[in-house]
């Protein structure tokens, strides 16, 4: 049996309304005055429609913040974080104080000037970069379709709301992630648009001429109008749009600042305090007596009984799974936790067995694809994907099924050519939960997805990127297309694991670590050309852990240490016989993620690097993340400029990244010591 969402909540009075709303405004100008910087102009102007979303439409449980079957709600004019600070803070949600909206903007408060995920329940994303959160939100639709055709409305069957600015609707992101939503049918997708047509540099139409309604019309979503500051307004227009089964956007004309005498409707008010005649005299025009931060019991009871509304819905989604078959219950519980299989890491191990026990020469792209190919059975929570590059990425496998409008079952979808959307869906869908999603195009087109790259390892979620064609290596097409200071752009990223495999063993290793990391984001980097293996001696250990080994150890005693990645460490290798050759001893080490190497303890690193040895980076990029590992004296061959176009194995001729050119490297080092 299937049930429908229980029914939503009633319309407030319209002085419990007003007062609610009012309050909003009186905290927002408050806290942005108290710290001497913010937005306050987004929080009242939208808060007479928040006020009626947390009343009728939005379901939520503020004493189980957690709950899985939630609606969600993403801030994506994340500038305006004090009208989620108040929401949170009427209705009751834990920890949201009136001591920490005081500490608005404050070091270690939950009350950043932006939102962030994890700061305080309740904040599903961390918002700020405009258009993002609007990403964020496709994403969050998307997991919770695919979620809702594995187990059925009984546990999964809830809403993503939005609430995105002017500026929101600018940004490129937003266009591709709208786009996206209407091809797919998202209808369980509401944008309520903040239309106050006012900018920091001043009124939109300085910049903007757009009819935003119709564009979102011929994106296949439902539009429909409100006036903002009308609560009966509202409410039709969001019950028109949640009974749609098209995604919508709610288009609710504001005036930024709403109350304030002379900056409301103005610029004035958008990034910076109102000053204190300006709120006096607001607070006057409102009708809000009250001090500072002062709520009144009744007005507080009044957002309390919002949250307590919640309850009810979620007792009842919790009779429901408790009643639902145990494999069932057992499956969504383990999947909504992140937890992996033990089916996993079997198939992982099989995998490596089976590649060592033939050894093959492949691109570490067709190698992830033998990767997913092997593990995507063990987890259907694997929902991938790639920006109109499937065949090049090698990011599908036949077992997947492809996600559409008419079936959401399938967990692969093709996001078509918006890198920027697809980045920033995925993190909502791993913000969801109960999906790990990953994604490919290459790496060169990190570039486009570098703003949300960076928020997935800000936010500590699990997210993979699959980023093929990683150097020179992929040839022909030229250096608009090579990546030459791409590793060394991510790997500045704090809590970003950026992998570049050598092999096919190594490719499955890192994929092992990749969805095993629960704190953070990976990029799987991965070569046209075909590598040839470099471990061929199975092993149950997985080496990808420590971040960088000992491929090769020197013969006799250690002069010279070689460190590559990717497809280098065969250079290396060779490099490695041509010191040999010559009577000097070099190990070849193999650092497929330098991110894991730099964590080990320093016991490990000087064994591994080699004390008082020569050493060598060899990688097609630029030198700029090798200086801590070779030292000051230590050399590099790689890039110094962008590539050309050209069969790659010329290129690497061209550019002197060979065996020789190591080798020499190494023998000017060892001489550049001695003298």
């Amino acid at each position: 049996m299937t049930t429908k969402p229980s029914a939503r909540g009633a319309a407030l009075a319209s002085g419990t309304h007003k007062s609610l709303a009012n309050a909003i405004r009186a905290l927002a100008m408050d806290a942005v005055e108290a710290a001497s910087s913010g937005h306050p102009g987004m929080p009242m102007g939208m808060a007479d429609a928040a006020v009626v979303l947390f009343a009728e439409q939005l379901r939520f449980d503020p004493r189980r913040p957690d709950w899985p079957d939630r609606d969600r709600f993403v801030l994506s004019a994340g500038h305006g974080s004090m009208l989620l600070y108040a929401l949170l803070h009427l209705t009751g949600y834990p920890g949201m104080t009136i001591d920490e909206l005081k500490r608005f903007r404050q070091i270690g408060s939950k009350t950043a000037g932006h939102p962030e995920y994890g700061a305080a329940p309740g904040i599903e994303t961390t918002t700020g970069p405009l258009g993002q959160g609007f990403g964020n939100g496709v994403g969050m639709a998307i997991a919770e379709r695919h979620l809702n055709a594995r187990f059925g409305d009984d546990l999964v069957n809830h809403r993503t709301w939005v609430i995105a600015g002017d500026g929101c609707l600018m940004e490129g992101i937003s266009h591709e992630a709208a786009s996206l939503a209407g091809h797919l049918g998202l209808g369980r997708l509401n944008v309520l648009w903040d239309d106050n047509r006012i900018s920091i540099d001043g009124p939109t139409d300085l910049t903007l001429s757009d009819d935003v309604p119709a564009r979102f019309v011929s994106y296949d979503w439902h539009v429909v109008s409100a006036d903002g500051h009308d609560p009966q307004s509202i409410s039709a227009a969001l019950a028109e749009a949640a009974a749609d089964p098209r995604p919508s956007l709610i288009a609710c004309r504001t005036t930024i600042g709403f109350g304030a005498p002379t900056k409301g409707g103005t610029a004035g008010s958008h990034g910076a305090p109102l000053g204190a005649a300006e709120i006096a005299a607001t607070r006057e025009a409102i009708g809000w007596p009250h001090a500072p931060f002062e709520i009144p019991s009744d007005v507080q009871a009044a957002g309390l009984a919002l949250g307590d509304r919640g309850g009810v819905e979620n007792d009842e989604w919790q009779g429901r799974l408790e009643a639902a078959d145990p494999a069932v219950r057992a499956e969504f519980e383990r999947v909504m936790a992140g937890e992996l299989p033990a089916a996993f890491s079997d198939a992982v191990h099989s995998l490596k067995a089976t590649l060592a026990s033939d050894p093959p020469k492949l691109a570490s792209r067709v190698a992830s694809q033998r990767a997913i190919e092997a593990i995507a059975p063990t987890l259907p929570e694997l929902l991938g994907g790639s920006a109109d590059l499937s065949g090049s990425n090698n990011t599908k496998v036949k077992s997947q099924a492809i996600m559409t409008r008419d079936n959401a079952s399938g967990s692969y979808l093709h996001y078509g050519v918006r890198e920027h959307a697809m980045a920033a869906a995925m993190n909502g869908m791993a913000l969801h939960g109960g999906v790990i999603p990953y994604g490919g195009t290459f790496l060169v087109f990190t570039d486009y997805c570098r703003p949300s790259i960076r928020l997935a390892a800000l936010m500590g979620i699990r997210v993979v990127y699959v980023m093929t064609h990683d150097s020179i290596g992929l040839g022909e097409d030229g250096p608009t297309h090579q990546p030459v200071e791409h590793l060394a752009a991510l790997r500045c990223i704090p809590n970003l694991h950026v992998h570049r495999p050598a092999d096919a063993v190594e490719t499955a290793e890192c994929w092992q670590v990749a969805l095993e990391r629960v704190d953070g984001p990976s990029v799987l980097t991965l070569t046209r050309q075909g590598l040839p293996p470099v471990r061929t001696t199975h092993s149950g250990e997985n080496r990808v852990q420590r971040g960088g080994y000992v491929l090769i150890e020197a013969d006799g005693a250690r002069q010279v240490t070689l460190i590559a990645t990717g497809s280098e460490v065969d250079i290396a290798r060779k490099a490695r016989d041509l010191l040999a050759a010559d009577g000097i001893g070099a190990a070849v080490v193999s650092m497929p993620c330098k991110e894991l190497f730099a964590v080990q303890d320093t016991a490990y690193r000087d064994q591994v690097l080699g004390n008082r040895t020569v050493r060598v980076a060899v990688e097609a990029g630029v030198r700029m993340p090798w200086e801590a590992d070779i030292g000051p004296d230590g050399g590099f061959v790689g890039m110094s400029d962008f590539g050309a176009s050209g069969p790659y194995e010329e290129l690497y001729k061209h550019f002197g990244i060979t065996p020789e050119a190591v080798a020499d490297e190494a023998r000017r080092r060892l001489a550049a010591r001695k003298t």
